[in-house]
């Protein structure tokens, strides 16, 4: 018989300091062809590392199964382009290349050979700014006569949207050479097959990259200079998030003419397609993804008819000859773009219901799986809750997509009659969305009788341009209202405590929590991490936002100075009266994404309102929590906060303490 205890109560053996250790995450994997003779494609990725402040190592899969770094501390593989980061790291020839957080510069060492020799020296590749991160580089490819190219980001003033933007080459010696600067916004290029190509993407505001980019082309010049560019594809309302040369020495795009990222081929010339495109095998899903960070890979070719693809994040084969789709390894729910190919197999990092991301190596043939990486040591499996996926509905009509996690415990249930109190996580973005996969972090609550719903409200991708636009000049509406409707219908239904629901968000989804708690009574309670809290000021007249999101909120709220209003109307900095109950602030202060003004700014308007809240900053953070140490005090706070705002007790974490 299971031991009858309030939700909130359950002893659970998944701690703070599980989750963070379970943090270790790859990302940015690629195919690196090793130094020496007869060695073939190794595989390669960065991986974040909390238990080391947060630093990202360079890491590949050995020739003893074992992964090994490829480059010992202090060294942080990781840049600030687009303040999001782009790919870190290419091998150019013989030589890896990559970036360092600490100065942004690139940095050069030969590859391991196989001999066992230690590697020469680390040496950097360009010039150390007279300003501080002055120069960023990011999005790291490899050119012709081993040459690395790049994005460079230039610091031009003092505005955190005085930058400037160019496609630059870095030599073996450290020349640095401009090659274009055709938008305001670019990824690196690509070059050919054979040499004679490059490729890029470029897009200025107001538009973002899920709105529309344009594919730019321009020939190789003997001297490995460009020659003039031509846009030869997107614009004009059309995404493209991914290029790739495909095996035919063709160029590839996943691009959205049809309302989904699908794949396309770009004749050189422009072509007489939509908007340059000619689609192949179209199908209605999303093989592509919104292109926050630069170098992302959702599409990698097998062969010249198929395709490994991610289909709304989970792997799947696209076969242009028969058109079909076929899903590969279906346990694994969820993928990050960073897939390639080695040996004919599907190489990524991939999560499931039961899994924690992962390096492994897929056969598409079979759907055969080999893990790369071990997966960390994991609490006892009856105390992981596993995701449903459910829809919810609207008032009026709309679905609205959620994995529901619900309390998971095997010995221990509420009191009878007795509904549990749940967490409604919202996503950041708002153009992100959640997946169905083992989540520590929601676990940690889960097992100790709190459940959590993660709502992939309006705006959300993965589910086509017109589900992404249901947010435009909507955010503070839409996403409040199906946030909402998802709360109430768990209500409604019995899972969920009415009076006992709180909601959660970092970054956009900090502000749908805020807003959240400014606009509706659907919850007693809110944890607000990294938020944006005033619209007007999160513009780049305003000042308090980096230039690749400056005018982001002019498609999200509306033009200004003509929406002026609806700006002030839906920022819960300008709505305190109407919070409608406690809330619990955790702002990094070293975030340029999300400044800490806004949140301070928050909390101080909130002193002597009544109203208790708690503000936790952390020294050394930026935009999300990377340090092992963080990510613990944050866990802790935020169930100590559930403890105080809904009744039970937390007697395994440190007391909050809210002021009013």
């Amino acid at each position: 018989m299971p031991v009858i205890a309030p939700f909130g109560t359950w002893p659970s053996p998944i701690t703070a300091d599980d989750v963070a250790a379970a943090g270790v995450t790859p990302q940015w994997l690629d195919v690196a062809r090793a130094a020496g003779p007869a060695r073939g494609p190794e595989v390669w990725w960065a991986e974040a590392r909390p238990a080391e402040a947060g630093r990202v190592a360079l890491v590949r899969a050995g020739d003893n199964g074992r992964a090994e770094d490829v480059l010992p501390a202090p060294w942080n593989v990781r840049n600030r382009l687009h303040e999001y980061g782009g790919r870190p790291w290419t091998v150019a020839a013989d030589t890896l290349a990559f970036t360092h957080w600490d100065d942004q510069r690139i940095y050069a060492r030969p590859l391991p050979d196989g001999s066992g020799a230690t590697p020469g020296p680390v040496r950097p590749l360009t010039p150390e700014p007279d300003v501080e991160h002055g120069f960023r580089y990011g999005d790291l490819r490899p050119g012709p006569g081993g040459v690395v190219w790049a994005v460079r980001e230039t610091v031009t003033g003092p505005r955190r949207t005085d930058i400037a933007r160019d496609l630059v080459s870095v030599d073996r010696e450290g020349e640095i050479r401009s090659l274009a600067a055709t938008h305001h916004f670019l990824t690196s290029p690509q070059l050919s097959p054979d040499g004679r190509h490059a490729a890029w993407l470029g897009w200025d505001h107001p538009a973002m990259p899920w709105d529309e980019t344009a594919v730019c082309v321009a020939e190789v010049g003997a001297d490995g200079g460009l020659g003039p560019h031509r846009v030869v594809a997107g614009g004009d309302g059309v995404s493209v998030c991914q290029l790739e040369w495909g095996p035919a020495g063709e160029l590839l795009a996943l691009a959205d003419p049809s309302g989904w990222w699908n794949l396309h081929r770009v004749p050189l010339d422009g072509g007489d397609g939509d908007a340059g495109l000619l689609a192949l095998a179209p199908v209605e899903a999303e093989l592509g993804g919104a292109l926050w960070k630069t170098g992302g890979r959702w599409l990698a070719p097998l062969d010249r008819d198929r395709y490994a693809v991610l289909a709304s994040g989970r792997l799947s084969v696209l076969d242009t000859a028969s058109g079909t789709l076929t899903p590969v390894a279906p346990e694994l729910t969820a993928w990050s773009p960073s897939i390639a190919v080695a040996d004919g197999d599907v190489v990524g990092i991939a999560a499931g219901p039961h899994a924690e991301s992962a390096v492994v190596r897929v056969r598409p043939a079979d759907g055969t799986v080999t893990h790369l990486t071990s997966q960390p040591e994991l609490p006892p499996a009856e105390y992981l809750s596993v995701p449903q996926e459910r829809t919810f509905r609207t008032a009026d009509g709309h679905a609205v997509p959620a994995y529901v996690y619900p309390p998971t415990h095997p010995e221990h249930a509420g009191p009878e009659g007795a509904r549990p109190p749940y967490l409604v996580h919202a996503h950041g973005g708002p153009t992100g969305r959640n997946h169905p996969v083992l989540d520590l972090d929601f676990s940690y609550f889960t097992s100790r009788g709190i459940g959590v719903v993660a709502v992939d409200y309006g705006g959300s991708v993965g589910y086509g341009r017109d589900y992404r636009e249901r947010l435009r000049e909507q955010w503070g509406v839409v996403d409040v209202a199906d946030c909402a409707a998802v709360a109430r219908a768990l209500a409604a239904e019995g899972t969920a405590d009415p009076e006992r629901i709180a909601i959660r968000g970092g970054s956009a989804g900090g502000f749908t929590a805020a807003a959240s708690m400014t606009s509706t009574g659907a919850y007693r309670a809110a944890t607000i991490k990294f938020p944006i809290l005033d619209l007007a000021q999160w513009t780049g007249t305003g000042g308090e936002v980096h230039d690749f999101e400056s005018q982001y909120v002019h498609g999200l709220v509306g033009p200004l100075p003509e929406t002026a209003e609806r700006y002030r109307v839906r920022s819960p900095t300008h709505n305190l009266d109407g919070l409608a109950g406690p809330v619990l602030l955790l702002q990094g202060l070293d975030d340029e994404i999300c400044p800490p003004d806004q949140a301070e700014r928050f909390v101080e308007a909130l002193e002597g309102s009544g109203i208790p809240h708690a503000y936790l900053p952390f020294e050394g953070e930026q935009h999300g929590f990377r340090s092992a140490a963080t990510i613990v005090a944050a866990l802790q706070a935020e169930l100590a906060f559930y403890g105080r705002v809904f009744g039970f007790a937390t007697p395994d974490v440190p007391t909050l303490e809210l002021r009013r």
